[in-house]
Order: structure tokens, then C-alpha cells, then sequence
């Protein structure tokens, strides 16, 4: 069961005009919301990034907070998987002719989906992920979750090639984010995450486990992280809705730290899942 403007059907029933500027531009915002035992997690951070993204293309949020939760509660009630990953889609509609301005008079297209939920296996827990680096090349709006991926994908199939997880991306000397993740470093005891701007995404998982540093009492800082720093980090970590927290070991075939998972991230890999557990006990 999905939902399509205004209605819920079979996925195979779908159907989309070829005119639609998500399909022609990517001009379109999507997010995706990890749902456990049937509750969204944190929705309405998930729903305020949807809205920072939708101002950014300047396309009108067709539905209200409370609608959103309506249509979202809908899926998951409609899906067999306790555990589940919500995908929705807005793109700015479909017109009568291919032009980049935007048209005046045309319908967002709304789009919700679920899928199952897997969690990272365990054996990456315990051993980490391998890595490789790239420049990162992608357009100056990384802040915005938009539907025009195919830098990202790029960049995750060079990973995938390469026989890697992810790969962690540099701009200028700096390090940016993952092609589809976020990246915190460690180092001497301090979590360093690299601040929210235009040339990252602003993870929502990003949030939770500097949120979990400060309440543990981990010191951390939110700054501009040299390439130098991340290569030679005793610690790095790899976060994301649906990945939640993973040890990376290797990166460009070279061991992080020890080659193995470190302290630190065992601790915030224990305090994530308890505070998940306590968000979805709370309901």
C-alpha cells in the first residue's frame, strides 16, 4: 500500500505523469523516517527538515504537520513490518511542457512508501565498516534533501566498487559528510562533528547522538574538521536515520585507530539504543 495524491493504493497501481518535474528536473525534496515496533522516529524533526527543505526550492508544503502524521500513521498501519523505513516525496508537479521556470498554476505530487527496516548486522558493529574518500563535487545546497542524487549515488557506487560501505567526502580540506551519511570523528576523548551549513545535510541522527554526548557528559566540539584530523582519528563513526551509529575501521584501505571499534563508540552505540527504547516506550 502506498500513498499518491490524495490516495492509497498498490504500489504496482502507481502511476505518475512523465511530465512531472520530478521525473524531468529531480525538482522535488524527499526524507526518509526509520519507524520501530510502529512508532516514526522523532517525526517531527523529520518534518521540520521536510519544511527547511521545501523552503529552499520554494514549493508550498501541501499538508500540515498533523496531516503528515495522519497519512504516515496510515502506511505504517497498512505495512506487515513491525520495523519499517518511510520514504515520502514532494515534487513540484507535473505541467503541460518541459520549461525550468517554475509553472504558476500546477498540484505538488505527494508520494509515502514503506519498506522493511534492516538494521546494520551485528558483525559491522563488531568489526566496522571499510571506507574510501572522495572530493566531494556535489552541488552548494547540501543542506536540502532533494530528489537530484546522482552525485551521491556516483560517489556511494565508487564505495560499492571499491568493495566499501561508504565513502567519506572532502571539500577544500574539510570534511563534509558521506555520500549518504554523516561522519563525527575522534579524537584524544573529544567527539568532533563538522557544523551544520550549506555543504552537509543536517542529520537528524546527527542530532541524537550529539544530544546523547552532551547528556553523558563526552566532550565535544562542533567545528571545521581538517582532512589531516579525520585520517589520523583515534575514532570515526558513521551516522544516519537508517544505519543509526556504525565504527568505521578503514579508510582508503588504511585502519582507523586500532583497526577495530573503539570505547567511545561502544558507549554511544549502548546509549542510542536505550534511548530509542525510552523514546518508543514513551509513545
Amino acid at each position: 500500500m502506498i500513498y499518491l495524491n490524495g490516495s492509497f493504493m498498490p504500489r504496482d497501481e502507481a502511476r505518475v505523469s512523465v511530465m512531472d518535474r520530478g521525473f524531468l528536473f529531480g525538482d522535488g525534496v524527499y526524507e526518509v523516517i526509520p519507524v520501530y515496533s510502529r512508532r516514526p522516529f522523532r517525526l517531527a524533526e523529520h518534518l521540520r527538515r521536510l519544511q527547511h527543505s521545501l523552503d529552499g526550492i520554494r514549493l508550498r508544503n501541501p499538508h500540515s504537520e498533523a496531516q503528515w502524521g495522519e497519512l504516515i500513521a496510515r502506511i505504517i498501519a497498512a505495512a506487515p513490518e513491525e520495523d519499517q523505513s518511510i520514504y515520502l516525496q514532494v515534487t513540484r508537479g507535473a505541467d503541460s511542457k518541459r520549461d525550468h521556470a517554475f509553472p504558476l498554476r500546477v498540484e505538488p505530487t505527494v508520494f509515502i512508501m514503506s519498506s522493511p527496516l534492516f538494521t546494520p548486522p551485528a558483525r559491522q558493529r563488531e568489526e566496522g565498516i571499510a571506507t574510501i574518500s572522495s572530493a566531494d563535487y556535489r552541488w552548494l545546497r547540501c543542506d536540502l534533501k532533494t530528489t537530484s542524487l546522482l552525485a551521491n549515488c556516483l560517489l556511494r557506487q565508487m564505495a560499492i566498487d571499491a568493495g566499501c560501505v561508504e565513502t567519506i567526502l572532502f571539500r577544500d580540506g574539510f570534511l563534509t559528510e558521506g555520500a549518504a551519511s554523516n561522519i563525527f570523528v575522534v579524537n584524544d576523548g573529544v567527539l568532533l562533528a563538522p557544523p551544520k551549513n550549506h555543504l552537509m545535510l543536517p542529520g537528524i541522527t546527527y542530532d541524537v547522538v550529539l544530544e546523547l554526548a552532551t547528556l553523558h557528559g563526552l566532550p565535544c566540539q562542533v567545528r571545521d574538521i581538517p582532512e589531516a584530523e579525520v585520517r589520523h582519528a583515534d575514532e570515526l563513526w558513521l551516522t544516519s536515520s537508517t544505519r543509526e551509529v556504525q565504527p568505521i575501521t578503514l579508510l582508503d584501505g588504511k585502519p582507523i585507530g586500532d583497526g577495530r571499534p573503539g570505547p567511545l563508540f561502544a558507549r554511544m552505540y549502548g546509549w542510542y539504543q536505550e534511548f530509542k527504547a525510552t523514546v518508543m516506550r514513551a509513545g
